[in-house]
């Protein structure tokens, strides 16, 4: 299991996820699920995984393979943000007909999941969830972020604190911290936490980063974000149970 989301603001991008893909007492290993395929200038088009990691790791090969071998369709040809939906959805149909087979002959679970987010030059950051079957679905003002896998835990800040109209500096700081908050509650998900900040209209990549589970600042936002909640919580009246007792409703 792993943990990535997108969130789409006036401002711009921002693509997050962590690098576990299994978990247990013995074994426990990584792989980076945050992927740039951008040319400066032209294209910003990044990708968040989660699933089956061997088809994953085939569409992004394949994928790879179009660009280098300078496809008339690829990555980096394709003239909008909807078509490079579409060409990923059907590259992992492709790679899971091809695998199915065997997988479905030793009940091994072959589905997937990606976020696609980007910005094509004469067009809008968008931001995109296709799924293993090859649809997709939308970001929107209404629905700025959309998230895939171990999705739930992390969810609750991404709800009470986002919208459209948020800076991209406290969006990436707001995904750190629903990351964080999926780590705490669930071993599946796991560091070092990718993350990459995308200036609307900058056409180039310009903050990334890699933070490990004892990195300095997700430690100061983790101890602060802890402390924030319990203050809150002690602020919190208490049950006011004679009202009730009293038959109040």
């Amino acid at each position: 299991m792993t943990y990535c989301l997108g969130i789409l603001t006036k401002e711009g991008l921002v693509m997050a996820a962590d690098s576990r893909t299994n978990a247990g007492v013995d074994y426990i290993s990584t792989y980076r699920k945050l992927f740039d395929f951008s040319i400066d200038n032209d294209r910003t088009i990044l990708l968040c995984t989660s699933g089956n990691l061997s088809i994953t790791q085939s569409a992004l090969t394949l994928m790879q393979q179009d660009i280098t071998a300078k496809a008339e369709v690829s990555l980096h040809t394709l003239p909008s943000m909807f078509e490079i939906a579409r060409y990923i959805g059907n590259m992992i149909r492709q790679v899971q007909e091809q695998n199915r087979p065997w997988l479905e002959k030793d009940g091994i679970d072959y589905n997937c999941t990606v976020l696609l987010g980007g910005q094509i030059r004469g067009s809008e950051p968008e931001l995109f969830m296709i799924y293993s079957q090859g649809n997709f679905i939308q970001a929107s003002k209404e629905k700025p972020f959309l998230q895939i896998g171990e999705a739930k835990y992390g969810k609750p800040i991404l709800d009470r604190v986002l919208s459209f109209e948020t800076s991209i500096e406290s969006a990436a700081k707001c995904a750190l911290l629903s990351i964080d908050s999926t780590m705490i509650s669930n071993i599946s998900v796991g560091p070092p936490i990718n993350l990459i900040m995308y200036e609307a209209n900058s056409f180039k990549v310009r903050y990334r980063l890699s933070l490990n589970i004892d990195a300095p600042y997700l430690t100061q936002i983790r101890q602060q974000w802890g402390k924030c909640l319990n203050e809150a919580f002690e602020q919190m009246p208490n049950i006011d149970w004679q009202h009730y007792l009293n038959g109040d409703t």
